[in-house]
């Protein structure tokens, strides 16, 4: 199962993650990313993959274990 990691001090509020995929990302009041859920479900992977690639301050990843 993924697992998707958040960056705060990386995150520059684009919003792109939301965009893409809003049931796993959202952003609080200052903008800031924060995960739904950091084990999207497998309707959801592919899309929060795609979110995490366009991240334009690379905030988002998955971590290899």
């Amino acid at each position: 199962m993924m697992r998707i990691t958040a960056d705060t001090n990386l995150c520059v509020g684009s919003g792109q993650c939301v965009l893409i995929e809003p049931a796993v990302f959202d952003q609080d009041d200052d903008g800031i990313v924060t995960l739904l859920t950091d084990h999207p479900d497998d309707q959801r992977a592919a899309q929060a993959r795609h979110a995490i690639t366009l991240c334009p301050s690379r905030a988002l990843s998955i971590p290899q274990e």
